[in-house]
């Protein structure tokens, strides 16, 4: 009898695992996040407190983007620093949303399976876009991209872009794992 019941849990583990494993979320992937790109239309008749103030915004949407994305469990966000000198260098001598790939470089020197580009083009001091391409590393192929309109140019406007832009990438899971 407890052979029989031993043989019946077996049939029944292997039978039900494939529907467990099937409804299973699967791991977040890994990605790489650089630095978001400022693109500003009027940057030559801005003053340098302004850029000053654009600068910190950058960095503080990159930064929001990349916590955002680890809070949520969306992604593995990988440290930058061992790509810091590639970083530094191909950010040189042009825009990472528009270098035809370079960017594919950082994600894979840090080994992550998804990269993403972000870049804000700042049309006025009113009218601001914030963009987000993420790709897949070993095959190029994007698989989310998406621009989100803000208005005002603050602090939390910018947050809030980030934020709306994070909330359609958690939508669309395929983009995540």
């Amino acid at each position: 009898m407890r052979d029989a019941a031993c043989v019946l849990g077996i049939v029944c583990v292997a039978l039900f695992s494939p529907r467990i494993v099937q409804g299973a979320t699967p791991a977040a992937a890994s990605i790489a996040i650089p630095d978001c790109t400022l693109i500003d239309d009027n940057a030559s008749y801005n003053g340098a407190a302004t850029s000053q103030q654009d600068a910190a915004r950058v960095r503080m949407v990159s930064d929001e983007l990349r916590a955002q994305l680890r809070d949520r469990s969306l992604y593995r966000v990988a440290d930058n620093t061992p790509a810091s000198a590639l970083i530094d260098k191909l950010s040189a001598s042009q825009n990472l949303n528009a270098c035809n790939g370079c960017e594919l470089e950082i994600g894979r020197k840090l080994g992550t399976e998804r990269v993403g580009v972000c870049w804000v083009q700042k049309i006025s001091n009113l009218i601001i876009n914030i963009n987000l391409r993420v790709e897949d590393v070993a095959s190029g192929k994007t698989v989310f991209q998406r621009s989100v309109d803000i208005r005002g140019n603050t602090d939390l406007s910018w947050r809030r872009g980030i934020t709306a832009l994070v909330d359609l990438l958690a939508e669309e899971r395929d983009a995540t794992h």
